[in-house]
């Protein structure tokens, strides 16, 4: 199990903390979550079953572990909430990820913000499809959707991501270059 292990780690360890980074927007939390992957891979590796790619496997465990996050986020936040004032207690890592370097750009920025916009299942398939490069049929297996799905919401999400950044680009008043919608 551990040479398994170990080569899932070397294959997809880049990937996957990228997957969670982009979904939670926070290092130090997808870090976390890596390790609850990784954790949840070692205890049900002998149930994998081989019917889908151990890539796909893994982001959809690390899906789940993601939306888990949010369920367990929502109510500590809400009672963290009531007792701070956390906007002036903010603590940031002072040094950037290459990914957030990569957001300084001004098109790049805007469309990590676009992403706000978007639902979890919108947010999940454009991170899938356009930074993991998952082609739909991975994407529809790590979401555990039909590929008409993944191509619907694909569909609807680049919709919002780009009335998103029409809204975004008239707010700064910076002209705006159509994007295609492919």
């Amino acid at each position: 199990m551990d040479s398994v292990f170990l080569e899932i780690y070397e294959k997809y360890h880049r990937d996957l903390f990228q997957f969670l980074f982009y979904l939670v927007k926070n290092r130090e939390t997808a870090e976390d979550l890596v390790q609850e992957v990784y954790i949840r891979v070692l205890k049900s590796y002998d149930r994998f079953e081989g019917k889908s790619s151990e890539k796909t496997w893994l982001f959809s465990i690390a899906r789940n572990a993601a939306i888990d996050h949010f369920r367990k986020q929502r109510s500590w936040k809400q009672k963290l909430f009531e007792s701070f004032d956390w906007e002036r207690n903010q603590i940031k890592d002072q040094q950037p990820l290459p990914e957030e370097k990569a957001l300084q750009n001004d098109n790049m920025r805007r469309v990590y913000k676009s992403l706000d916009d978007c639902t979890m299942d919108q947010r999940s398939v454009i991170i899938l499809r356009y930074i993991q490069s998952l082609s739909i049929s991975e994407t529809a297996e790590v979401l555990g959707w039909t590929e008409s799905k993944v191509k619907t919401t694909q569909h609807r999400a680049l919709k919002a991501v780009k009335k998103a950044m029409e809204e975004q680009a008239g707010k700064e008043e910076i002209p705006f270059e159509k994007i295609p919608m492919e």
